[in-house]
């Protein structure tokens, strides 16, 4: 959520932002309307409400007539108070309805544009010539079942389709990359945490995965809970309603859970194999600071993630994310794309966002330092995807025979294997 003095201050910087997003502009009038209109309506309650206390000290000192008149005039203010804070809270509702439809503002050297306006920030490592080497690459869907690794069959009769089971080298494969990313982030300062998975409807809101996400989500109705996509939404709402220490700032979080999400907008996309599925684990990265902190956390996200692609040794590329291609939370997005051999281009395995103070202010959490109580700003980061990962590793380290190169990095969680080598 805004700061609501925008509104006031500087509508002008929600119009662009609202412009460059591709979203509407009128939201904003409306907003400024909705907010003028609530506060008229409370100053108006609270002035009746002074009136009628005030009357209420009257007619208790009051004899004969004159408290005759003022006990007339105190029923008139009761009926008129009522109605006055029946507005102030209808104002209020209105208000509340449509600022949490505002996205966070983005910042203005985002690049403007839609989904393909990204622009790329770096490239590291260069993709593999297979052609050289003397042979065409297999996809990870082959080579996942030459290894044993990925059975979608049997996902798919168990769970129905955009399931599957990880058998074997995969199921070690997938843990072997969860223990390598929570000792690096480890090493990084993070504190380790496993959250729920399932949370109410207010840690969705809060994060902003029941607005233009909303469609993705699984929803329980009967317990009214959610299935999170990202564990993202669990270490945001894990300060929920607190106010924390400035000394205790940054806080920094890595978190490990299932996702799940509904792919409603990818119909016939990447339906082959694992890499558009209703369910995957992922390693998240997750981060409280004072605001002013934000960018700097934010480009150290982006760092980690780096780091810990180019220990895998994956070729990918670098893109900051245009301004209509944003979430509602997030004010500036940085995504990592890895080489996909058998497709030919870069295909997205991580992102990291700043939220800025967006999800703190609809959490309610707050730092208190020497200068008061205010709202915190929260940054999120993809460190592993195991689906996208595992692909990943996969295609780009196959061999002629099948079998797949072990990265070093990753090489003492695999019982020091250098290769996986498929069955039979």
């Amino acid at each position: 959520m805004i700061d609501p003095k925008l509104l006031r201050t500087d509508p002008d910087l929600l119009r662009r932002a609202q412009k460059a997003r591709g979203e509407s502009v009128e939201l904003v009038d409306d907003l400024v309307l909705a907010d003028e209109a609530r506060r008229a309506a409370i100053a108006s309650f609270e002035a009746q409400r002074a009136e009628q206390k005030d009357l209420g000290k009257q007619v208790a000192q009051a004899k004969g007539e004159e408290k005759a008149v003022l006990l007339t005039r105190t029923k008139e203010l009761s009926s008129a108070v009522k109605q006055a804070e029946a507005a102030a809270n209808e104002a209020g509702a209105r208000f509340d309805e449509l600022i949490k439809q505002l996205p966070n503002p983005v910042f203005d050297d985002v690049p403007i544009g839609g989904e393909d306006d990204f622009v790329v920030k770096e490239v590291i490592g260069a993709p593999r010539d297979f052609e050289a080497e003397g042979f065409t690459p297999r996809d990870h869907l082959e080579l996942g079942e030459m290894l044993g690794a990925i059975d979608m069959e049997r996902g798919a009769k168990v769970s129905g389709s955009r399931f599957y089971f990880l058998t074997g080298v995969g199921a070690q494969l997938e843990l072997a990359l969860i223990n390598l990313a929570l000792s690096k982030a480890m090493s990084w300062g993070f504190t380790p945490v496993l959250p729920p998975a399932l949370v109410k409807p207010s840690a969705m809101e809060g994060t902003g995965f029941l607005g233009q996400a909303a469609q993705d989500v699984y929803h329980l109705p009967d317990d009214d809970l959610y299935l999170v996509g990202t564990s993202e939404v669990a270490l945001a709402a894990y300060h929920s309603e607190e106010i924390l220490d400035a000394a205790t700032l940054p806080r920094h979080y890595v978190g490990y859970s299932p996702c799940y999400r509904r792919e409603a907008g990818s119909y016939g996309k990447d339906t082959r194999g694992i890499f558009r599925v209703h369910w995957f684990d992922k390693v998240e990265m997750f981060v409280y600071c004072d605001p002013a902190e934000a960018a700097a956390e934010h480009e150290k996200l982006l760092g980690f993630e780096k780091e810990f692609i180019t220990a895998l040794e994956i070729p990918f590329e670098v893109l900051e994310v245009a301004s209509g291609d944003l979430g509602l939370s997030a004010a500036r997005k940085y995504d990592c794309y890895g080489w996909l051999p058998t497709q030919n281009k870069y295909r997205e395995i991580t992102s990291t966002s700043n939220c800025t103070e967006f999800q703190a202010r609809r959490l309610n959490i707050r730092l208190r330092d020497a200068d008061g109580v205010r709202s915190v700003a929260t940054l999120n980061g993809t460190l592993c995807a195991m689906t996208r990962m595992i692909i990943m590793l996969l295609e780009n380290h196959q061999q002629a025979d099948g079998s797949i190169y072990v990265p070093e990095a990753l090489r003492p969680y695999l019982g020091g294997a250098d290769y996986l080598r498929p069955q039979g």
